[in-house]
């Protein structure tokens, strides 16, 4: 299986590319990248449908949680006194 943080970034993409389309579902570019990231969501997920591929990168992100990454400007080495 992929990396789970590709797994939640193409899902935010998807979400989000989804309601730029339902605003403008006759836009040609707006439907096309979402066509486009739901086809990767389906090979990443290994689904015929994007349907089936959100679902299982949801049951997928539920197993395995994506890494936390460190906060900008805080080091991992700080320590309370």
């Amino acid at each position: 299986m992929p990396d789970a943080d590709v797994i939640a970034g193409v899902m935010a993409r998807y979400r989000a590319q989804e309601r730029l389309v339902l605003a403008a579902p006759h836009d040609p570019l707006a439907r096309r990248r979402f066509e486009d990231t739901a086809y990767t969501l389906c090979v990443l997920m290994g689904e015929r449908t994007a349907r089936e591929a959100m679902l299982a990168a949801q049951r997928y992100l539920g197993r395995v949680r994506p890494t936390p990454q460190p906060a900008e400007g805080r080091s991992g080495t700080s320590r309370r006194r």
